[in-house]
């Protein structure tokens, strides 16, 4: 196993998740030092191992059988594979399951009771576990028992209604935002509990629901809603509270100009050579433009279409007003500021021979503590038998008769 110094790093998850939502919790954990163990089932693991292509490339360029999908948010795992049905699956889960700090699972509400492995049938034995469940509606609730996709959260929380062209139909967001977002909830409150433990001594159960995630996400557009008692509409790529702050195109492509105050307004009205619009009591401050919106935004347009996007975003730049192209994703990654952070990593995997996986970096800093990538995403059961004879002391024999069995 490698060590790693990261502010977790004494610390084992029994990983029992799957597609992205309990992955990317898991992961994260991962990143910050943390032992996890992926439980995957025999023969298939992970669903999300099938969500291809694209999959990741050997160095002859050839499609290795690793899914793009799976790699996203499975780095900084161990993965064994092991069948929970039968009893002897049971106990092993059981016996690794005592050796661990946490337990994430994103089983249907129940699920897990018919293996013996709730947080009410494990607790006693596992006072100091901390136990948290990521389901699409948590575990209380007349939608409780229904399963829960991303789009389907996005679709009842709220987000797709905010979401799209203001003479367009709603929109779900270009990446999967309700997973995403439940993923991080659970690590933040894994380690407040973590810190209740350290106090306390005390494990606890955590219920996270992704439709509880994606209303708490709704932020300035909910408080909108419950201020005024109005549903907001689909704005596009505009801001509800503030003007200018969206998407405009310019003589060759497109831009965002986010002015976050009058004072900034003014500027980019002298830049824009239309000095008069920033005292004209229309627009002169940002309650009026938002009252005003149509009008301002319908003189501003042509202007803006009038420069190439490089004289605005040089000249207001130098002007301190927010500007900055909308990027494809290989301009992301070729953008100078996230080279310099160093948000694209390189792995080597054991199906990629000398060619290395290409991975996002974990965007979190530390001074003390900083995170790490020492495993790159694993092949399915992988690391099956080191932690069987790591953990639980098992011996090639005991490996041999729980493989013949399907066991692992």
């Amino acid at each position: 196993m490698k060590r790693n110094a990261g502010p977790l790093h004494d610390l084992r998850v029994f990983d029992l998740t799957r597609i992205l939502a309990g992955p990317t919790c898991t992961q994260i954990l991962g990143d910050l030092g943390a032992d996890v163990i992926k439980v995957e089932r025999p023969g298939s693991g992970d669903d999300t191992r099938n969500f291809a292509p694209p999959f990741i490339k050997d160095d002859h360029g050839k499609d290795t059988g690793e899914s793009a999908y799976f790699c996203s948010s499975n780095r900084n795992k161990r993965s064994i594979t092991l069948d929970l049905t039968p009893p002897d699956g049971q106990d092993l889960a059981r016996r690794l399951i005592a050796t661990c700090d946490i337990l994430v699972e994103n089983f249907k509400v129940g699920g897990l009771a018919k293996y013996g492995l709730s947080y009410e049938q494990i607790k006693a034995d596992c006072p100091k576990l901390i136990y948290c469940s990521i389901t699409g509606f948590g575990q209380t609730g007349p939608y409780a028992t229904r399963p829960g996709y991303d789009v389907l959260i996005q679709a009842m929380g709220g987000f797709m209604s905010v979401t799209g062209a203001a003479d367009g139909g709603p929109q779900k967001g270009g990446v999967p935002i309700g997973d995403i977002i439940a993923g991080l909830y659970a690590t933040i409150a894994i380690n407040a509990a973590l810190r209740h433990r350290e106090v306390t001594g005390e494990g606890q159960y955590i219920d996270i629901g992704m439709l509880d995630t994606q209303v708490a996400t709704l932020t300035i557009m909910g408080l909108n809603y419950l201020a005024t008692g109005e549903a907001p509409k689909r704005l596009g790529n505009a801001h509800p509270n503030i003007v200018p702050y969206e998407s405009f195109a310019t003589a060759d492509g497109n831009i965002i100009l986010a002015v976050g105050n009058d004072a900034q307004f003014q500027r980019f009205c002298e830049f824009a050579g239309v000095p008069e619009l920033a005292s004209d009591d229309r627009f002169r401050t940002n309650g009026a433009r938002v009252r005003n919106r149509d009008d301002l935004i319908g003189r501003l347009v042509p202007i803006v279409a009038g420069h190439p996007s490089r004289h605005w975003l040089d000249g207001l730049e130098a002007l301190n007003v927010s500007c900055g192209p909308i990027n494809t994703i290989d301009q992301v990654f070729a953008d100078p500021q996230v080279k310099a952070r160093g948000m694209e990593i390189e792995m080597d995997h054991p199906e990629t021979g000398d060619a290395p996986v290409r991975l996002i970096a974990s965007p979190i800093r530390m001074s003390a503590t900083p995170a790490s990538h020492r495993y790159p995403p694993p092949t399915l059961g992988q690391h099956t038998d080191e932690v069987m004879e790591e953990i639980l002391g098992l011996d090639e024999k005991d490996l041999a008769d729980l493989r013949q069995r399907s066991v692992i």
